[in-house]
């Protein structure tokens, strides 16, 4: 579908279609959830539901066949995912967000990359846990890259390096792209949470990396991207605020409505112990918890939807200033929390019961407070930055503004 005429609630027709599409799948990712746990890494049923649905090209350019979706369209989808399993939702959202990344490199690499296979996965790592020398035509690299989400499905790797001159002075902090058959995924990922992202380390001994596969990571964080044909208004999106919108808080405002809604529909069945009450939903203090919940899962929807929806105008040639772009991760920061809160609310007024193993509240539970602890969110950092933003206080405590 190419159109992008809105319809009368404004809301383009692509943009419902990959909500319908998403939405459909939201039973088969709950059926197969468990399973995801137990292998650490997605069912090929999943993700051959989520690739058939288009879901791993809601970023990718569309004169290579994606969707070229807005910021707004990759969190909804997100989120829809999420209620029925938080770790596909992460995957779909970070290999999109990779995606994207690509669509800023020069347009040889995307050729090399989207142009040879428009289903592309790609995982990625920006941190320069790596060592390079400067060769002919590019630089040799090696190094692990630890928590390359999806890792396991990739097609490619992006991966963060120092970038060294002829001297092995190093000049930049580079990003690079490399196809799956020049490194090795390392069985890494034994954790709490999130357990199905497969968010394993990936290693390369003495990789090749030609010149027009590496992109300068502090000129895309200022926005200074490399011409492309497209002129895509995707593609001038706030760097940033694009990686940590989408892929880390729309998933968690997903696993903030399946608990909401898992509580909900069993307090008509279950007992509030020790209790009068045969059913949870009759007693007033149940009453009382659940709102507080659904308030703070309403709010994390409504601070996600004005950062997207910040960077999605941005993109479009309303550029954000410093203040707007903290303002935007203090957005999302926020919803997160307010998530967090909301899902540590539904399970104190569930009880106990909602550890089970065989209540898919506990793996909510888990999955969100992983997700809510990547090293990007950082509230207190985030709520600093943004407060001397605020006050005119010119210092940085960090790069990505």
């Amino acid at each position: 579908m190419t159109t992008t005429t809105p319809d009368r609630t404004g809301v383009p027709p692509e943009h419902s279609a990959l909500l319908r599409g998403a939405r459909g799948l939201v039973p088969l990712l709950a059926r197969n959830a468990e399973q995801g746990e137990r292998d650490r890494r997605l069912p090929e049923e999943t993700v051959k539901s989520l690739a058939a649905a288009g879901l791993f090209k809601l970023a990718v350019p569309r004169r290579y066949g994606g969707h070229e979706a807005s910021v707004r369209t990759l969190a909804d989808v997100s989120a829809i995912l999420a209620e029925g399993d938080g770790s596909s939702a992460w995957v779909v959202s970070v290999c999109n967000s990779v995606a994207w990344v690509v669509s800023l490199f020069p347009e040889q690499a995307q050729d090399e990359l989207f142009g040879a296979d428009p289903e592309a996965r790609i995982s990625g790592v920006l941190t320069p846990s790596a060592t390079a020398r400067k060769v002919e035509g590019g630089f040799r690299v090696s190094g692990r890259w630890h928590y390359a989400s999806g890792a396991w499905h990739a097609d490619w790797a992006l991966i963060g390096f120092p970038v060294p001159d002829a001297t092995g002075e190093t000049v930049d902090h580079g990003m690079a792209l490399l196809p799956a058959a020049d490194y090795t995924v390392e069985d890494t990922w034994h954790v709490a949470g999130m357990r199905a992202t497969g968010s394993n380390c990936v290693a390369a001994e003495e990789v090749f990396v030609p010149e027009h596969r590496v992109l300068s990571v502090p000129k895309a964080m200022a926005g200074d991207y490399p011409v492309q044909r497209s002129g895509s208004a995707l593609a001038r999106s706030a760097f940033t605020q694009f990686l940590t919108g989408a892929p880390l808080a729309a998933p968690q405002l997903g696993l903030g409505r399946a608990a909401l809604d898992l509580v909900r529909d069993q307090a008509a069945a279950k007992a509030f112990t020790f209790t009068f009450f045969d059913k949870q939903r009759d007693s007033a203090a149940f009453q009382l918890r659940v709102a507080e919940a659904a308030v703070r899962i309403d709010s994390a929807e409504l601070h996600l939807r004005r950062a997207v929806d910040d960077i999605d105008a941005a993109a479009r040639g309303r550029a954000l200033d410093a203040l707007g772009r903290l303002r935007a991760r203090a957005d999302l920061s926020a919803a997160i929390g307010y998530v967090t809160e909301a899902v540590d609310t539904l399970l104190t007024a569930h009880g106990a019961g909602g550890f089970a193993e065989a209540s898919p509240l506990q793996r909510i539970w888990r999955d969100s407070a992983v997700g809510a602890r990547h090293a990007i969110l950082q509230p207190q950092m985030i709520k600093e930055m943004y407060g001397k933003a605020l006050l005119g206080v010119e210092e940085q405590i960090s790069p990505l503004v």
